[in-house]
């Protein structure tokens, strides 16, 4: 282990305890060159959380690449640092209460999209033409359609039908 204060690669440990969480150690190292001493944390590396990406390929979980996607779906929109924070931190908890090790970046994706889609609805569509990758543009007005008929509650929405136009008589007076 260097030494952060001279860089010298020999130092010992003089102290080992189990860290407050027990599932690390926490080590006391002293630096034999200039007698600077610090202290190092240890995780076992089979507890790190793994992403499955959709190619096959595994990469450690990266809390940064989840708020970098939820700062970009909310830019401009008047979501905090504080929600965003909130956010990742309830994402990451909820992948790490699975119990598994490794989770696919699909369900990452989802949620994400789940936590956005709570607290702000253009942050989710923004977050969601990304994530789902649409092939064209009406699987993404689709998305929108759905996002507006639960925000709407399930209320009918009229919309022009090709059939009426302005010289056609309302439906009521139609009898």
């Amino acid at each position: 282990m260097e030494c952060p204060d001279c860089g010298h690669d020999r130092t010992s440990v003089v102290d080992t305890r189990s860290g407050a969480d027990g599932t690390t150690v926490r080590r006391r190292r002293e630096c034999s060159r200039c007698s600077f001493r610090f202290t190092t944390y240890e995780r076992p590396e089979w507890e790190t959380l793994q992403v499955k990406k959709r190619d096959g390929s595994i990469e450690p979980f990266d809390r940064e690449k989840i708020r970098g996607g939820i700062e970009r779906a909310v830019e401009k929109r008047p979501v905090t640092d504080d929600e965003v924070d909130r956010l990742v931190a309830e994402i990451h908890a909820d992948i790490r209460d699975r119990g598994t090790r490794i989770v696919s970046s699909k369900l990452v994706g989802e949620l994400v999209s789940e936590k956005l889609r709570e607290v702000d609805s253009v942050a989710y569509v923004r977050f969601v033409s990304v994530y789902k990758a649409f092939s064209d543009p009406e699987e993404f007005v689709r998305e929108l359609d759905r996002i507006i008929d639960e925000e709407l509650g399930g209320e009918e929405v009229i919309t022009d039908d090709a059939d009426s136009g302005p010289d056609s008589p309302p439906d009521s007076e139609a009898d």
